[in-house]
């Protein structure tokens, strides 16, 4: 067997074989609950992908998204579609993938988020992602809507790791995201 092999790629680089490579695997990496809308969120920036002479082993992105954040509109990486094949996690792929994923978002943005499953968070947490501790909301087509339910599962890491600040008034207490078809999160 050949030693993985890390690429970044953006989307427009990689070929139609490719996109269906990854979608693929994204399907079968979420068990079937990989949506349409999850696919087209996945798209559209960086792609990290872990590849050896088997095929694909792992794969992450990172899109861009509007956040306002301490009453500014901020450039924001949100981390997309990570997943390692089942037979080969606990190796090391995710975290490669996400150092990938963290340099672009260290060069490129205010911050990252991505929301995590309870499988994804200790990964997350581990790489020095925190949990968001103030409010989550989005802009919809309705206006400011709050995301409770979204709230305890998304992490940030500021750009070059740093801490992100959560107070210093209501403003600054909640992170309104950019809408966006299927889940917003």
């Amino acid at each position: 067997m050949t030693e993985p092999i890390l690429r970044t790629v953006h989307t427009c680089r990689l070929a139609p074989a490719a996109l269906d490579e990854i979608r693929a695997f994204l399907d079968a990496a979420f068990a079937g609950t990989f949506s349409d809308d999850d696919w087209d969120h996945t798209l559209g920036g960086i792609h990290a992908c872990v590849r050896d002479a088997s095929g694909l082993l792992a794969h992450g992105s990172v899109v861009q998204r509007r956040v306002i954040h301490a009453g500014r509109s901020r450039r924001v990486g949100y981390v997309e579609g990570v997943a390692v094949r089942a037979d080969r996690r606990r190796e090391g792929l995710g975290g490669q993938v996400m150092a990938a994923l963290e340099e672009v978002v260290d060069g490129a943005y205010a911050f990252g988020a991505l929301s995590a499953s309870a499988a994804g968070a200790a990964l997350y947490a581990g790489r020095g992602w925190t949990v968001w501790p103030g409010r989550i909301a989005v802009q919809g087509p309705r206006g400011v809507e709050r995301l409770a339910e979204e709230e305890g599962s998304v992490y940030v890491r500021g750009a070059g790791g740093a801490a992100l600040r959560c107070g210093g008034g209501p403003a600054a207490e909640v992170l309104v995201f950019d809408w966006r078809d299927g889940d917003v999160m």
